[in-house]
């Protein structure tokens, strides 16, 4: 398949602290792509810089063989669109002054897609399997899995081609979690659209990715198949991440 989002040798420092050190990485339509790491390992970093939220010192990234760097802003219209974040926290990312509706087309206003975006809502609410009713109201008035499936609907209101999603339930209890999961699982599907999901949960990736990176200190430490790695682990990274990061409920769904 041909690759969509590419980081080639992607370095990163601040200050005297090298924290991506010659980062490779590709994401080809269709892939659901685990970035994995303890905490300190660079998955943040890498996620500013696939989002093109910052530039690295060394090596690039790339979308359709096109350099992607921070810009002014409207600069990078075509790239925002077509690849959109799912956040961490379902509770600081959505803002309380909005309503449902307001926020899952914000999107579409702020790249100026045309036309009357009600319609786009009303559909991407019933994707996310959300009351039509909850369009009127306020983050406040949802549970933390409600806030979570508007910021997924959010994300693909303009159609991306890439969904990037920032430890997506970490902040959600068990239940709760695997539902969230299996709904991105189910809207990369839909839509055809690449999963990027960075975390430090195994269980996580191990139920919705097919192919996994492991970050160690700035280094990808081993990549493959989720089956492959996860199955006869390389790397010391790879075994610490394997015996202390705590699973999801066995025969959860």
């Amino acid at each position: 398949m041909t690759a969509l989002l590419v980081a080639t040798a992607a370095t990163k420092s601040y200050g005297p602290r090298r924290v991506l050190d010659g980062v490779d990485l590709d994401i080809a339509a269709g892939d659901r792509l685990g970035i994995l790491g303890a905490s300190g390992a660079g998955k943040s970093t890498l996620l500013r810089l696939l989002l093109a939220v910052e530039a690295p010192d060394r090596g690039e990234i790339r979308f359709r063989d096109r350099p992607v760097r921070p810009a002014r802003p409207g600069a990078l219209a075509w790239f925002r669109r077509a690849v959109q974040l799912v956040p961490q926290d379902p509770y600081g990312s959505l803002s309380p002054r909005m309503t449902v509706a307001e926020i899952i087309a914000e999107p579409l206003e702020c790249l100026r897609v045309p036309g009357d975006h009600r319609e786009r809502v009303a559909e991407l609410l019933a994707a996310v399997d959300l009351d039509p009713a909850l369009a009127r109201r306020r983050p406040a008035a949802l549970s933390g899995g409600q806030r979570q499936r508007v910021a997924v609907a959010r994300a693909l209101a303009p159609r991306p081609e890439v969904l990037v999603a920032d430890e997506p339930v970490s902040a959600l209890d068990a239940t709760v979690r695997v539902m969230v999961l299996d709904l991105l699982l189910e809207a990369s599907e839909r839509s055809g659209a690449a999963l990027v999901m960075v975390s430090h949960d195994v269980a996580a990736v191990r139920r919705v990715c097919d192919r996994v990176a492991v970050l160690d200190r700035g280094r990808i430490a081993e990549s493959g198949t989720v089956v492959d790695v996860f199955g006869a682990p390389g790397t010391n990274a790879t075994r610490d991440l394997l015996a202390a990061v705590p699973r999801l409920p066995v025969g959860a769904a």
